[in-house]
């Protein structure tokens, strides 16, 4: 018997080891679930243990100028009460690994704002956030009834079409590349503060801008 366990176990390791990469599910609502997870954290362990807890070690933020934020964020002091909020929009790209979110804040004092925040998906096929920025604002923004999920498409151009061309610049000064072109962002940042983050996703003939968010200079 044990010579059959031993060539049985043989078989499932060479099964296993030759397996293709992970496909996972392009679905909204997954995004929206960690969403919830990191805002609930952040009440609960406090803001930037939070933040801290949920990001990729390659993810930044603006404070205003670009910064790592694994760097910024160590060590760092919660405030005695944390910002909350929700996501009104979701994009995500075709294979299910990259995605976008955006919507709105509060703080304790009443103060409200927008956010934008990528997701990447890490080895254990989890949610960690790459990117994160917003701004404050003097009325929150409109929010639709019901949260926004948009999903890009896998379709390739036509052949003899010309490829895609997206009309930011991915990748661009330090912000994580993308690693599936159906999903692209680009943040610019100037040296007065000031910031143009935008994030397109591919409907199958061209790009279309899902996430567009100017940010004034830093007074």
């Amino acid at each position: 018997m044990k010579p059959r366990v031993a060539l049985l176990g043989l078989t499932l390791f060479t099964l296993v080891g030759a397996r293709p990469p992970m496909r996972y599910q392009p679905d909204p609502s997954s995004v929206f679930a960690a969403e919830i997870a990191f805002n609930r954290l952040a009440q609960e362990k406090g803001q930037w243990t939070a933040f801290r807890e949920t990001a990729a070690e390659d993810a930044v933020m603006f404070t205003p100028q670009r910064v790592l934020a694994q760097s910024w964020l160590k060590g760092r002091a919660d405030p005695p009460a944390s910002v909350t909020w929700a996501p009104s929009v979701i994009a995500v790209s075709c294979d299910g690994r990259l995605a976008a979110s955006t919507g709105n804040w509060k703080q304790p004092d009443g103060t409200v704002g927008y956010f934008t925040t990528l997701w990447r998906r890490d080895k254990k096929g989890g949610w960690k956030w790459i990117l994160d920025h917003g701004d404050a604002l003097a009325t929150a923004r409109a929010t639709p009834e019901f949260l926004v999920g948009k999903v890009a498409t896998c379709k390739r151009p036509a052949a003899g079409s010309p490829p895609p061309m997206p009309t930011g610049k991915p990748g661009k000064d330090g912000v994580p590349a993308p690693q599936d072109e159906s999903l692209i962002w680009q943040a610019d940042v100037a040296t007065d503060g000031s910031r143009h983050v935008t994030v397109q996703m591919w409907n199958g003939s061209a790009y279309e801008t899902v996430i567009d968010d100017r940010v004034a200079p830093s007074s």
